[in-house]
């Protein structure tokens, strides 16, 4: 029987154009820029200058903080500028401007395709390697991994799940680097599971997936303690609390963490870029990146160095389609729209997706018609409907009581919508001003 979560959820149509692509090494950039921002928690602090000479793998903006991650370089060549450049989010942050000269790599890193399969390190070495490398989450929330592996005291982790889902449609990100890195992948599980010191693992695959779900559950024979398990095509399949709920039946409370049940979740691009770091010594210097849409000519896998423009990416995938409205970053559901391609990958950028206009047009706002559809729909049984007319009348208090916070910002309260209400958007404004009035409540 497929494992799934019992609240919610959506049916979206999978538009998977890359499904089975093989991953494509993208030529090298020009020029990269590299923001010292690509992650949950407080920028990084550069540690190069202008006229400074790099090399691929070489650190250039150190951590500022526990929650915070180091950024190196995708590249070699020289730093031209450190200044403020637009970023996916349309604001200007800082970055790192270096201009390309050839492809030289730090010597410590093992650029050689040989698997590795013991793990020398402890479980205190590890963490600290993953904390040293950059790692992020890779399924788009870009959180420090280290922080996620230094579990609390008083807290226990009793199994680590490795979410595989990518339930987000179009993407294939995830599901390719599966086909190509299994075995890899199996490895950076096996040394998340020695750094939280657990002995039980679990993959979690959508169903949608069935080669990656055979092939895993092949190769989970060499390694102990690892178990695959198929999952019902429904979204958000992929949202923490969904998968704990749907892998082990455990409920994460409302203002808690996976941590307190028990479990740390990692996203399985997060397991590869492990591996990497600590059997081969690699930063987090590049990402499988999906290009896609129903328009695009050549529907792509890209493996990207951290910095490259995604107008570079969007060219390779055989430009942009004339009938283009929207070029978004991530997938349909809970992406973001760019205002320009000129600006650069990152840690947290699974998928270009870019949408003709038939799909990208916002309908006409309606009245609410008291449906409860987007009720229905909620993965975390919340009220779209109420916090909607609580964030316009800015009555803060009730927002924060009617659980705005623990909206997950899957969309599908507005994707179900037939008043076209713009449901998330709100939440998403309520959530940013709960979270403002909590800080400063907290600070007195």
């Amino acid at each position: 029987m497929l494992k799934t979560f019992p609240k919610g959820g959506i049916h979206p149509a999978e538009n998977k154009f890359s499904a089975g692509v093989a991953i494509e090494k993208l030529p090298l950039p020009k020029t990269v820029s590299i923001p010292i921002a690509q992650h949950i928690g407080a920028p990084s602090a550069p540690i190069v200058k202008k006229g400074d000479k790099v090399k691929v793998g070489q650190i250039i903006a150190q951590s500022s903080g526990f929650v915070s991650a180091n950024i190196h370089s995708s590249v070699s060549g020289v730093v031209s500028k450190i200044d403020d450049m637009m970023d996916s989010t349309g604001y200007k942050r800082k970055a790192v401007v270096i201009d390309v000269e050839g492809d030289e790599w730090e010597p410590a890193i093992d650029t050689s395709k040989d698997l590795k399969k013991d793990i020398t390190l402890s479980g205190e070495e590890i963490i600290k390697k993953i904390a040293e490398s950059g790692i992020v989450g890779l399924g788009g929330a870009t959180f420090p991994s280290h922080v996620k592996l230094s579990v609390p005291q008083g807290k226990k982790a009793d199994l680590l799940i490795i979410n595989a889902v990518e339930c987000e449609p179009y993407l294939t990100s995830d599901h390719q680097l599966m086909m190509e890195k299994g075995k890899e992948i199996m490895v950076g599980t096996q040394i998340l599971m020695k750094a939280l010191g657990v002995s039980k693992g679990m993959i979690g695959i959508e169903n949608n997936k069935s080669d990656a779900i055979n092939l895993f559950t092949e190769i989970s024979k060499e390694f102990s303690g690892i178990t695959v398990h198929a999952c019902k095509v429904q979204y958000p399949q992929g949202g923490e609390k969904q998968l704990i709920k749907a892998l082990i039946n455990r409920e994460v409370p409302s203002g808690c963490l996976p941590i307190d049940v028990g479990a740390v979740v990692h996203n399985v691009g997060t397991a590869f870029a492990v591996y990497e770091a600590v059997q081969k010594n690699k930063p987090l210097i590049e990402r499988v990146v999906t290009v896609t849409g129903k328009s695009v000519k050549k529907p792509s896998n890209f493996l990207t160095r951290i910095g490259t423009p995604v107008a570079q990416l969007i060219e390779a995938a055989g430009g942009l389609p004339e009938d283009t409205a929207k070029v978004v970053n991530g997938g349909p559901m809970m992406g973001k729209a760019l205002n320009t391609i000129e600006v650069p990958v990152t840690k947290g950028t699974s998928g270009i997706l870019i949408l003709p206009e038939n799909n990208a047009k916002r309908e006409e706002i309606q009245n609410c018609i008291r449906c409860a559809k987007c009720l229905s729909v909620c993965p975390m049984g919340l009220e779209p409907y109420l916090l909607m007319p609580l964030v316009e009348n800015t009555t803060w208090d009730m927002v924060e009581s009617e659980g705005a916070l623990d909206c997950i910002e899957c969309g599908s309260c507005a994707y179900t919508c037939p008043a076209a209400r713009p449901l998330l958007d709100y939440i998403r404004l309520g959530k940013s001003e709960v979270n403002k009035i909590i800080r400063a409540r907290n600070q007195k």
